[in-house]
C-alpha cells in the first residue's frame, strides 16, 4: 500500500499536509505522481476563510436549486484545487505508458490513483513546458468555455470556431486575475480588434499594460471611458462583448455599464458573497443586455457533442503553443516547494501576499 501527502483544511483558517494511504491500482487504472499543482485562489481560499457557499447550502442537481437545509461541503476539506500535472508511475491500461506526463485535476496531493474512464486526463507533448500543464485540464477550459459561450451568443449556436464571438470585435475583460488575463490572451489570439482589461488593483493593471492590453481602473467607470472610445453608430457605443471575471458585484455592474446596447456579458466569476449591489434596473434593463453564465460544468446548449472538455483542453494547448512563454513569465508569479503551500495560502488569504498564479512544485526540477 502506497502513501501520499495531501493538503487539507481541517477547519476554517487552518491548513495542513497529512499522510494518506492510496488504494491499489486496479486493472485499467493509473498511479500518478504529481509534478506540480496550481492554486485556484478564489475557490480554494473561500474554503480557507469559511465563506464558500457550499458550506452553507447544498445544490440539488436534479432541481438545479441551492437548498439551505444542509451543506454540500464540511470540514475537513480533503480535496482542494484542480490544476495538476503528473507523471504516470504505474499503468494497468494500454491507453497510457509509464513516464507519460498528463494534465488532470485531483487536488493538492503528491500522488493519485486515476480511473481513465471517469477522469479527464490530457497527455502533454514534449513541446509544452510541463509546469504550464497546470492550466490544461481545468483552468484553461474555464476560459475557453467563456469564449465558446460568446461564440454561441453571437452565432445563435451555429459555432464554427472558438473565435466566432470575438473575431474583429471590441472586447472588455473585467477582472485582471489569472482567469481574466488568460481570457484576454485567448480573445486577442482569436482576432479581437481591441481588448481592454479593467481591474481595481494597480499592480494588475500594470501587468495588463505589459501584456499589451488597454488597462483601465475598474473603480474609475471604465464604461464611460470605453463608450467614449468605442463607437459603432448613433446611440450605439461600448464593448461588443464583456467577459466578467471578477467575483464582486461592483465588477458585474461595471461590465453591464460598458456593454453596447444588446451586447453580451459572459460571466465567468464566482460570487462567494452574492451580488446584492448589482442594479439590474439600470443599464441591464434599458440597454437590453444579455447576461450569460459560462460555468465550466456546461457548454452552450446544443454544442455538447462538438465541444467537450477534451476539445476545450486542446484549445488551451493551442494557446500555450503561442502564448506559453508570456504566461510563464507574467502570470506564474510564484513557484514554491509543495511543503510551503499552507504558508503561502495563509498569507494570501490574509492579504499579506499578492499572488497571481502560484504553483506548488513537488518535482525539484521546477524550482
Amino acid at each position: 500500500m502506497r502513501n501520499r501527502r495531501n493538503l487539507v483544511i481541517p477547519t476554517a483558517g487552518a491548513l495542513e499536509i497529512v499522510e494518506e494511504q492510496l488504494p491499489e491500482v486496479p486493472d485499467g487504472g493509473l498511479l500518478l505522481e504529481t509534478l506540480a499543482t496550481g492554486l485556484s485562489a478564489g475557490t480554494e481560499l473561500a474554503f480557507v476563510k469559511g465563506d464558500h457557499p457550499g458550506l452553507r447550502s447544498r445544490l440539488d442537481h436534479e432541481l438545479g436549486l441551492f437548498l439551505p437545509d444542509s451543506a454540500e461541503a464540511a470540514y475537513p476539506i480533503r480535496r482542494l484545487g484542480y490544476m495538476e500535472v503528473a507523471r504516470v508511475a504505474e499503468s494497468r491500461t494500454s491507453a497510457f505508458t509509464e513516464g507519460d506526463v498528463l494534465a488532470t485535476a485531483y487536488g493538492h496531493a503528491t500522488a493519485h490513483v486515476a480511473d481513465p474512464l471517469r477522469e479527464h486526463l490530457v497527455p502533454l507533448g514534449e513541446d509544452i513546458d510541463p509546469l504550464l500543464g497546470v492550466f490544461v485540464a481545468h483552468f484553461g477550459p474555464i476560459c475557453a468555455n467563456g469564449l465558446l459561450h460568446a461564440a454561441a451568443e453571437d452565432t445563435g449556436g451555429l459555432v464554427r470556431g472558438l473565435g466566432d464571438g470575438v473575431d474583429g470585435r471590441l472586447v472588455l475583460i473585467t477582472g485582471a486575475g489569472p482567469i481574466g488575463l488568460v481570457t484576454a490572451l485567448f480573445a486577442r489570439s482569436l482576432g479581437a480588434r481591441e481588448v481592454a482589461v479593467a481591474d481595481s488593483d494597480a499592480r494588475r493593471r500594470q501587468l495588463a499594460e505589459e501584456l499589451g492590453f488597454l488597462a483601465l481602473d475598474l473603480d474609475g467607470d471604465p464604461g464611460k471611458t470605453l463608450k467614449t472610445r468605442w463607437r459603432h453608430g448613433p446611440g450605439d457605443r461600448g464593448a461588443d462583448v464583456v467577459f466578467q471575471c471578477r467575483g464582486r458585484p461592483e465588477a458585474l455592474h461595471a461590465a453591464l455599464r460598458a456593454a453596447r446596447p444588446q451586447g453580451s456579458i459572459i460571466d465567468l466569476a464566482f460570487y462567494t458573497s452574492g451580488a446584492d449591489a448589482v442594479r439590474l434596473g439600470e443599464e441591464f434593463h434599458h440597454n437590453g443586455l444579455s447576461l450569460r453564465c459560462a460555468q465550466i460544468g456546461r457548454v452552450p446548449r446544443g454544442l455538447t457533442a462538438q465541444w467537450d472538455r477534451s476539445r476545450l483542453s486542446a484549445e488551451t494547448i493551442k494557446l500555450l503553443h503561442t502564448q506559453g512563454d508570456t504566461i510563464r513569465e507574467h502570470l506564474v508569479t510564484d513557484v514554491v516547494p509543495y511543503d510551503d503551500a499552507p504558508q503561502l495560502m495563509q498569507e494570501v488569504s490574509r492579504r499579506q501576499r499578492h499572488v497571481l498564479t502560484a504553483v506548488f512544485a513537488v518535482a525539484p526540477a521546477f524550482l
